[in-house]
């Protein structure tokens, strides 16, 4: 749904002059505060406030977000909250909330919110309720899972299917991809599910390869159904489904479904209008996950544990909503996250969830948090002179422990870290939980303080050898202690993430619900799709894109 080509207003938005973050005074006190904890080591901050560790940290909805082994002191924490005020970040959320248009370039509400809420609430946009529309899809949704997960929905050849792929891209693949991997353990034990989304042939091939195409469905995530890789790979799909369904035409529409909002298309590609799921342009495709786009995670862990994942997101936006910052979850999570980028120079963040359910947790949040807030243009159209959104990675532990810690304890660049753990395991094998658990707070511990030249000569080591041993400390980080890894906490985890990257949009100033910087290059593509097959002859392009189109249709005999 990303790939979606966004629409902008036709006349400028009314949008009010943002005051520049470098000019408010809030943030000058933040860069002189900033001199002075640069010199500070951990090891110095906990000794001079040794209660930190108990009281820098918020217990909410079964997690325990300890922040206290970040470079912070609670001053640092009075001023960036005093900043955040500045910012104005309650209003703009609550206009969030609201359903006032505050996707100013789209003319759009932004209200991801509404997909989670109770049947009963009552959220606005444009003057309209959208509860009634969002719970007839989710309705709709529930009917179709249970026909696929009972059984009763058949094949064009009366085969039960016991494969679902989800062919998309974007906040169309990264959503229902992670929640399918995070929530295996829920899962229904006789429906596998897939997932397509480049358009490189390898991944249809390999997603498609020993299936059945008389026991396959596949749901096509496009708003437009004109996206170009969702629909090349789709296109690719009904070949291969009526290949090996004898030709027959119409079977694609048992075997075909869309979750779209282009009616003519859908029909005209084959699939049945009654099995089409829309969703709504006040819904972003990174933010989209709780919606249609969810179809494949509600047939896989089945409508009640949709409903409990969902739940865990609306746990988590009234939370955001209504509790004072200073004990604020994702505002915490986001002002620590700002602090590090702005004031200590730290322009990467590594998402390490110690639980390999979440092993594309940190991909998703990539999308979630570089393609909001990665702009350099605020929402007044101002150029910023300040950093925003940092480099996304990571992997699960204890893998990344052998792969990249040693460049986060020992490299030159400063890399904060989220930790992410859960006290209960969902298999409970040997020491298994307690040997992970165990690596997370080490590894916590062992950033934030390190081990000196001279601690570790004291051990016997010859001072050359300790020099190379040394470990500076110093480097920050959060954990997450979760209780246990359910629907629920997932949807919670994932609105956590949502809110920080609110918080920090707003105080940078940036539209964190469009993404323009998406569409040059497919524009480009579009162009040079025909030129590579040899048509036009004469290349307009630079000299390198020239040289590089040639050698192509060199290699491929054209």
């Amino acid at each position: 749904m990303t790939s979606a080509t966004p629409t902008a207003t036709t006349t400028a938005p009314t949008t009010a002059p943002i005051t520049p973050l470098d000019s408010r005074p809030e943030w000058k006190a933040l860069l002189a505060h900033a001199e002075k904890i640069k010199a500070t080591h951990l090891r110095d901050i906990f000794k001079q406030d040794p209660k930190r560790g108990g009281e820098l940290a918020v217990n909410a909805l079964d997690m325990h977000f300890d922040f206290s082994k970040q470079r912070v002191t609670r001053e640092t924490l009075q001023l960036l909250f005093a900043l955040t005020r500045a910012c104005g970040l309650e209003a703009h959320r609550d206009a969030m909330f609201r359903g006032d248009k505050i996707n100013n370039s789209e003319n759009r509400s932004v209200l991801h919110v509404a997909l989670r809420a109770p049947r009963n609430a009552v959220i606005n946009s444009d003057g309209k309720n959208v509860m009634p529309d969002v719970w007839a899809v989710l309705d709709h949704m529930s009917a179709f899972a249970e026909s696929i997960r009972s059984g009763t929905w058949t094949g064009h050849t009366g085969k039960r299917i016991k494969t679902v792929i989800n062919i998309g891209i974007g906040g169309s693949d990264l959503g229902p991809a992670m929640a399918y991997d995070a929530l295996r353990n829920f899962a229904h034990p006789y429906v596998d599910c897939r997932f397509v989304s480049n358009v490189d042939a390898n991944d249809f091939y390999e997603k498609t390869r020993g299936l059945d195409p008389t026991e396959t469905l596949f749901v096509i995530s496009s708003k437009t159904f004109t996206t170009l890789e969702t629909m090349t790979n789709a296109n690719s799909a009904r070949e291969w489904s009526m290949k090996g369904l004898g030709g027959d035409v119409k079977s694609v529409a048992r075997h075909f479904v869309a979750v779209s909002t282009a009616h003519k298309e859908v029909v005209e590609f084959g699939i049945d209008p009654k099995n089409m799921f829309g969703f709504w342009d006040w819904v972003g495709g990174r933010y989209s996950m709780d919606s249609a786009i969810g179809l494949s995670t509600m047939i896989a862990v089945g409508p009640d544990g949709f409903r409990e994942l969902l739940d865990g997101f609306h746990d988590m936006d009234e939370h955001f909503k209504s509790t004072p910052l200073e004990k604020n979850l994702p505002v915490i999570l986001g002002l620590i996250g700002l602090w590090n980028n702005q004031f200590l120079g730290a322009d990467v963040l590594a998402v390490l969830p110690y639980c390999q359910y979440l092993d594309r947790f940190s991909a998703y949040l990539q999308q979630l948090e570089m393609e909001s807030n990665g702009k350099h243009v605020t929402r007044d159209g101002q150029h910023v002179k300040w950093e925003t959104c940092p480099v996304v990675w990571g992997q699960p532990g204890t893998n990344g422990q052998h792969a990249f810690y040693q460049m986060i304890h020992q490299g030159t660049k400063l890399v904060p870290c989220d930790f992410i753990a859960f006290a209960q395991p969902l298999h409970d094998i040997g020491t298994h939980q307690d040997t992970l658990t165990a690596n997370v707070l080490a590894q916590a511990e062992a950033l934030a303080f390190g081990k000196t030249t001279a601690e570790i000569v004291v051990e016997g080591v010859p001072q050359w050898l300790a020099i190379q041993k040394t470990m500076e400390g110093n480097r920050p980080s959060n954990t997450i202690l979760c209780k246990k890894l359910s629907p629920r906490m997932l949807g919670r985890l994932i609105a956590f993430y949502e809110h920080k990257v609110f918080t920090q949009g707003t105080i940078w100033g940036v539209n964190s619900f469009d993404q323009w910087g998406v569409e040059l290059g497919k524009v480009l593509a579009k162009r040079i799709i025909p030129e590579l097959s040899g048509a036009p002859a004469k290349l307009a392009h630079d000299s390198s894109t020239n040289q590089l189109i040639e050698t192509y249709r060199t290699w491929r005999g054209r």
